[in-house]
């Protein structure tokens, strides 16, 4: 990532120098892939703070965690007022925001930045989301946005808001990628167990709909895994193990999620359905011996039953970003953070894992109003659910009956049917809770009487036998 982010910005004509702990790799690197380019190597920290024009402008690349705050503190006595150090690495969010605060206070700038599309997208152009001392974004805007992948003609980097925020949205774009990835494995596995399609024949739908609304790298990524076949013939997917690992980047969307009490529902079943992957022997023996639904052949039109599939994968991914945004938004009011929520949209048009043109819908919801609630309340996207909804539910309806899983489409389905309700059942819950602890609850505006005014909280004696001494006020 390093070498091939050195290499992109000195392309794009920015003098760069490279340094390593390792010094014969800055040699190697010098010697071979740098020759000829205007890159300059360092063999200590000295010499590499040496080499730069002030205010000196420092990214790092390595592991998330102590090895950022033991390399931040190397460079610190070379280090001068103004000067920016910039975390490109996978850093957790709280981690940027105790950095940021950090760092201002010895006079020095500090970003954290969102870095995606792996060694092709930082050798030709990655998607940046840089977040962190607003005072640092002139010095390096014209680097960054020159080095980000170009999509519609602009750059797939923007600032993001203040300390933590540029990883708090790379964590939250990883969190996403985790639901597309589960979304597409449920479709997939739908064409493969419910209508008995062979790999290629998946191919050839993926590729078809990669033509459309679901435009994306990982859909073209997957009809191209679908067509690789081993020496055999068959096709290596059906070879592959299926239990998924993962780093922790949707668990941490999940937990903070949780923490927020925001439902971000879709991601936290696609980090769910890993788990439930990971116990593959475990499956292999309840396989034997719990019962599955009888599996008829699909008597329906196969080709209306495909487009509808299309329509629930595209509108359980609205949900999907819905929800991520929803998460930022809570997430911008709990740290201060004034979120440039288009300008994260654009940038996760190209560049990323998640890159598609359905970012550009949302990119025009937020320049369109930088204040939407939701997603689900622009008109676009109100269009798109009504028309994807009726295949959406035949398709849910179908895999259920199948017992073929599908958490991310399920749990998309019934949030949406959750949040476009005015009344939840979630009335008995608060009477369960007051009932057996105490915790008391409020009353529905317009439904008040003498014994349970509106806006205060209220607690009942329901049996007569209990008090009428309240256990803690009513919090929702």
């Amino acid at each position: 990532m390093g070498q091939n982010l050195i290499l992109n910005m000195a392309d794009k004509g920015f003098k760069v120098c490279a340094y390593n702990r390792t010094t014969s790799k800055v040699d190697d690197f010098m010697a071979n892939e740098a020759k000829g380019k205007n890159v300059i190597g360092a063999h200590s920290v000295e010499e590499l703070c040496a080499n730069l024009k002030t205010p000196r402008k420092i990214v790092l690349l390595v592991k998330a965690g102590p090895a950022v705050d033991a390399f931040i503190e190397q460079l610190e006595p070379h280090l001068e007022k103004g000067d920016i150090v910039i975390d490109g690495g996978n850093s957790h969010y709280p981690d940027s925001i105790r950095r940021t605060a950090e760092l201002e206070k010895k006079g020095l700038l500090f970003v954290g930045s969102g870095v995606s599309g792996g060694e092709e997208g930082a050798r030709h152009g990655p998607s940046l989301m840089p977040g962190g001392n607003p005072a640092a974004w002139p010095h390096i805007k014209e680097i960054f946005q020159k080095t980000a992948a170009q999509a519609f003609g602009e750059p797939c980097c923007d600032w993001v808001g203040e300390s933590g925020s540029g990883h708090y949205v790379k964590m939250v774009h990883n969190g996403i990628e985790y639901g597309d990835m589960q979304l597409i494995a449920e479709a997939y596995d739908i064409l493969t167990r419910g209508l008995g399609l062979s790999a290629g024949e998946i191919a050839d739908i993926f590729e078809k709909w990669n033509k459309g609304v679901l435009d994306s790298f990982l859909i073209e990524i997957t009809y191209q895994i679908l067509r690789k076949n081993d020496d055999d013939g068959v096709p290596i997917v059906e070879k592959v193990l299926d239990a998924a690992g993962q780093k922790g980047t949707g668990k941490w969307t999940a937990v903070n999620a949780l923490d927020m009490g925001t439902p971000v529902t879709l991601i936290g079943e696609a980090v769910f359905a890993r788990c439930l992957s990971s116990l593959k022997e475990e499956r292999v023996r309840a396989s034997k011996v719990l019962p599955a639904p009888p599996r008829e052949a699909f008597g329906g039109d196969k080709q209306q039953f495909i487009d509808d599939l299309e329509q629930a994968l595209y509108a359980a991914k609205i949900i999907s970003y819905a929800q991520g945004f929803m998460l930022m938004r809570e997430a911008g009011k709990e740290y201060g953070w004034n979120l440039n929520n288009a300008g994260i949209a654009q940038m996760w048009r190209g560049g990323c894992i998640i890159k598609s043109v359905f970012l550009a819908d949302i990119t025009k919801a937020f320049q369109k109003d930088d204040k939407l609630e939701s997603l689900l309340f622009d008109d676009f996207f109100k269009s798109a659910i009504e028309k994807a909804s009726p295949g959406w539910r035949r398709v849910v309806a179908q895999s259920t009956l199948w017992g073929i899983p599908i958490p991310a489409h399920s749990t998309a389905l019934s949030f949406f049917d959750g949040y476009r309700t005015e009344t939840l059942p979630a009335n008995l819950i608060q009477a369960q809770r007051d009932f057996f602890g105490a915790h008391t609850f409020r009353v529905q505006s317009g439904r008040g009487s003498e014994k349970l005014p509106e806006g205060q909280d209220v607690h009942v004696n329901w049996t007569g036998r209990g008090g009428n001494i309240s256990a803690s006020t009513y919090n929702a």
